[in-house]
């Protein structure tokens, strides 16, 4: 007897399997099931929408997982949430000489109160600075050194408890709040109690609207 082709549920359970952003939205709380299910049907090439539909209301939440975001959720009720405007991303090459040359102008950004981030990274240096220091940070550096300057961009943290340290799967869905808007992340990264993204000005608003419905 000839094999029977999977059924429609079993289908889209599959394609949502493999696309972690769609599966943490519908887990979250914050999809559209009729457009996943748009957008499944089209890629699956489906012709019965409805069934599609009901099988992305039922894509199935195993108790692990049920544990794990219910713990999440406890979490981003006692967290808030921080904006800064007018964020520049200056990338550097690799070596310690880069950091040798950086080491006044940190140090004075940090007495000052600024902002300044620097992040390390495999392939070079990344700092994160507002926009009126750029011309301050590049003055102590060889234009050799500069990979790329980028302005215009604005810093979403999210500030929780330090439970955090112990609570798996903020960032898995915070970034997938953010991705299921179309918001695309510059940078993200996770230290201590901060999540902390990355983001284009023109995102900013959408960003914080959609970060503090997580956080209800």
């Amino acid at each position: 007897m000839p094999n029977r082709a999977p059924s429609i549920a079993r289908q889209v359970r599959e394609y949502l399997d493999a696309d972690p952003v769609l599966a943490d939205a519908i887990r979250s709380g914050v999809a559209n099931h009729s457009a996943i299910a748009r957008r499944v049907a089209l890629d699956l090439g489906m012709t019965r929408r409805e069934a599609v539909i009901a099988a992305v209301r039922r894509f199935p939440r195993g108790r692990g997982e049920a544990v794990r975001e219910a713990g999440v959720r406890r979490i981003l009720r006692k967290s808030r949430i921080e904006t800064r405007t007018k964020v520049a991303a200056i990338t550097l090459t690799l070596g310690s000489d880069v950091l040798h040359h950086l080491g006044d102008v940190v140090e004075e950004l940090l007495d000052e109160g600024s902002l300044c981030r620097v992040i390390q990274v495999s392939r070079g240096t990344v700092v994160l600075v507002d926009e009126d220091s750029v011309g301050r940070v590049l003055r102590t550096l060889r234009e050799a050194q500069v990979v790329r300057v980028r302005k215009g961009l604005v810093e979403v943290a999210v500030t929780s408890p330090e439970s955090i340290e112990e609570t798996p799967g903020l960032l898995r869905l915070l970034t997938g709040v953010l991705a299921s808007q179309g918001i695309n992340i510059v940078e993200a990264l996770s230290c201590y109690t901060d999540t902390i993204f990355l983001l284009h000005h023109n995102d900013l608003s959408a960003a914080v609207s959609v970060l503090t419905k997580a956080l209800v």
